[in-house]
């Protein structure tokens, strides 16, 4: 076996051992006042108990599924170590969640704490928290796959055709479990963050007139645990799926060019399979560099400073990436591909190794494009934002017209740029060219994640603050911190859509090669059903999971009302803040001083954290079932034709359905901050409180579901989807 074999694990290894040192780093750092410290463990508790609570029921549909699938496993085509890739890949989901939810759990309070004396400071340890996520998703996922083709290609061989066939047939278990994890991750953490995000804000800031993370609201710890459970651990077992398909399908669709006599030249035939695990690895070191010059200095501008560490780490990859492919490919060579008509009737089309390399590169430019436009949509001060600030003068009513406009005007740019990228990465390599540049776009997913997971620790830094009642100027700095997370998480979930319509395209191009479909006639009856039918599914999927908040919500409310009612301190501390409305705290009076810090610790977190908890985890099986449930009676009961229309139903209006869900709730999130900053229209100041504040909170709200539990969760839908088909195709016949 070809020493590459050995060295690929090395790089997830080399991952891991950063994290290592990220995190001794972040444990040493301060974190801050005895008051900081309770607060950042009741939010660290509530954030494990979760998780904890929703691995035990993952893990008995996880031994359940592994246990089907090393029964039914075709023994000529497959193996029952299907089973095992599925766990692992499961297990390193898991992992991967567990890892950024730790560590972001305790970067909050010390990024609190360096806020107290400069912004450089707070900046790096969120960041450094960040890549922890980023660099560990990372890091597993190189490791799992490199280890397992490793273990496989020694039991099997991959000398031959069959040979590697059946280990990458195999190794698609560990996609299948990453996906199972990662959607149950993203809803489950979705409707927890949301239904607390929703309870703190409708009774808090709207009935109540508190401001946002403050002490007396009993659904604080609740909405700050949420931010975690949701933007960490769901965004990172979400982006690790997008990542482990990515490299499969490629491979998968790699494995088709083994018996070209131009391939057995380098790496036995084996190049195209290795090129995209090699590519990602390469990655790996690319955003470790990365990391490293993302500083800002006191009065500097944070953005700037993260984009400057996600540009260096992008150029540095596409030079790689050429050497990569000139090193790992021949220099040209003929492919009978059915899907082109116009190639040589003989010899089929043509490729090159450049080809691949400029498909890899629209990949990069692809993803970037898409990631700018959701800046520009989402961005607060930008003309979209701005124009819902000024439509909620008339109400809250005008506000949701404006946002659900916004949100499906910005699905056309991002359309136009994938369709483009398709088009041109399919010129140059035909469906391996389309799945090459997913690979491409996710190369430095490293740095891009812990860009990603930076933004809800410096939200949770601000509720620190805010909750410790530190001065005026920390959660000023933090709040400049959070403002830049709330761009650069839009300009996360803009990146993740894109990467997984090309990673779904290019795992139904593996799931077309290894089903043995040469073309997918729509003109046929069970096609056009199956097309009907996978494009009513992200409408069910996404109606499945905003009630699912909505009734997670409505028992929040219920509670965070009763204790404002039912407990006297709270009571008696919300009617001194409505009669010291527009005064300093250094201005109230000794007795309401008195009255309000005897309030101090009475508000009942552990309560809403329970509620959140045991709602998320009811609410988010039915979805997760429904993504595994419904390919496989399709595939079974139809045929495996109608299956592809399905998967081409799903990835049409599932990429379109997470584009306008994520745009407008993030445009809705970013008018609302823009008002509580104060912002002047018609010569009238409008600030915290104000008619036009209170509109652009219900607007808000109506956009927290979208953009953080039915938009995102779109993605994994369609990519386990065609996991699921992937993995029973070979049982179809």
């Amino acid at each position: 076996m070809d020493s590459i074999f050995y060295y690929i694990p090395l790089f997830g290894i080399v991952a891991l051992l950063y994290t290592l040192w990220k995190t001794a780093w972040i444990n040493k750092q301060d974190a801050g006042t005895d008051k900081m410290k309770k607060i950042a463990s009741h939010i660290a508790e509530g954030a494990m108990s979760f998780l904890k609570a929703e691995y035990k029921i993952l893990a008995i549909f996880v031994v359940f599924v592994a246990l089907l699938l090393a029964f039914s496993a075709d023994p000529i085509d497959s193996s029952p170590l299907i089973a095992v890739s599925f766990l692992t890949g499961a297990i390193c989901s898991a992992l991967a969640g567990f890892i950024g939810m730790k560590v972001a759990t305790k970067a909050n309070v010390r990024t609190t704490n360096a806020a107290r004396k400069n912004i450089g400071r707070a900046l790096e340890i969120a960041f450094a928290g960040g890549s922890v996520m980023g660099l560990g998703v990372v890091g597993l996922g190189v490791l799992g796959l490199g280890s397992l083709l490793l273990i496989y290609g020694t039991l099997y061989g991959v000398n031959d055709q069959a040979g590697i066939t059946r280990v990458l047939t195999i190794i698609t278990g560990f996609s299948f479990g990453a996906s199972s994890i990662a959607l149950f991750a993203r809803v489950g953490g979705g409707i927890y963050t949301k239904a607390a995000d929703v309870g703190a804000d409708l009774v808090g800031k709207v009935e109540a007139g508190i401001p946002e993370d403050h002490p007396l609201n009993p659904a604080t710890i609740a909405d700050n645990v949420g931010d975690n459970v949701g933007d960490v651990a769901g965004m990172g077992a979400d982006l690790f799926e997008s990542y482990v398909g990515s490299i499969i399908g490629t491979m998968v669709l790699g494995a088709a060019f083994f018996s070209i006599p131009e391939f057995k030249t380098g790496f036995n035939g084996l190049g195209a399979v290795l090129l995209p695990l090699v590519i990602a690895s390469v990655g790996i070191i690319m955003s470790i560099i990365g990391t490293f010059f993302v500083k800002v200095k006191e009065g500097g501008d944070p953005q700037k400073a993260l984009n400057l560490g996600n540009l260096i780490s992008g150029f540095l990859m596409i030079i790689a990436s050429w050497f990569l492919i000139q090193w790992m490919l021949p220099s040209n060579w003929y492919f009978q591909d059915p899907l082109y008509q116009w190639a040589d009737p003989v010899k089929g089309n043509y490729y090159t190794s450049s080809g691949i390399f400029i498909a890899t590169v629209v990949g990069i430019f692809a993803g970037s494009m898409i990631g700018m436009v959701t800046e520009y949509y989402t961005g607060s001060g930008k003309r979209p934002v701005k124009e819902i600030v000024n439509q909620s003068i008339t109400g809250s009513a005008t506000n949701i017209i404006a946002g659900l406009s916004l949100g499906m005007m910005s699905t056309a740019i991002p359309v136009l740029v994938l369709a483009f990228a398709i088009i041109v990465a399919f010129s140059f390599g035909g469906l391996y060219g389309i799945a090459i540049a997913a690979v491409g776009m996710l190369s430095i997913l490293g740095i891009q994640l812990a860009v990603d997971a930076y933004g809800p620790i410096s939200d949770n830094a601000g509720g620190i603050a805010e909750m410790s009642e530190l001065p005026k100027e920390v959660r000023e700095r933090t709040d400049k911190l959070d403002a830049v997370g709330n761009t650069t998480a839009a300009i996360g979930k803009g990146f993740a859509i894109g990467s997984a319509a090309l990673t779904a395209l290019a795992l139904f191009g593996a799931y077309m090669t290894s089903a043995h479909i040469q073309s997918i006639d729509i003109s046929k009856a069970e096609v056009m059903s199956g097309l009907l039918l996978g494009a009513m599914i992200p409408f069910l999927f996404s109606a499945l999971a905003l009630r699912a908040v909505g009734r997670a919500a409505m028992s929040m409310i219920e509670e965070v009302r009763r204790q404002f009612l039912s407990i006297p301190q709270l009571k008696a501390a919300l009617e001194v803040m409505k009669r010291n409305t527009g005064k300093e705290r250094s201005e109230w009076s000794a007795a309401d001083e008195s009255i309000f810090e005897e309030a101090d610790g009475k508000a009942e977190y552990g309560k809403c954290v329970e509620i959140s908890t045991k709602s998320a985890l009811r609410q988010m099986v039915m979805p997760g079932l429904l993504a595994v449930i419904i390919p496989i009676a399709t595939g079974f009961v139809g045929t495996k034709e109608m299956l592809g229309g399905l998967l081409a139903g799903v990835t049409v209006t599932g990429v379109l359905m997470a584009i306008f869900q994520a745009n407008a709730g993030g445009a809705w999130d970013n008018a609302k901050k823009m008002i509580e900053e104060g912002i002047v229209i018609d010569g009238v100041t409008h600030k915290k409180g104000s008619a036009l504040h209170k509109a652009a909170v219900v607007g808000d709200t109506v956009g927290d579901p979208f953009k953080d539990t039915s938009g995102p969760s779109l993605n994994i839908l369609l990519k386990l989807m065609a996991v699921v088909a992937l993995v029973i195709a070979p049982l179809i016949k």
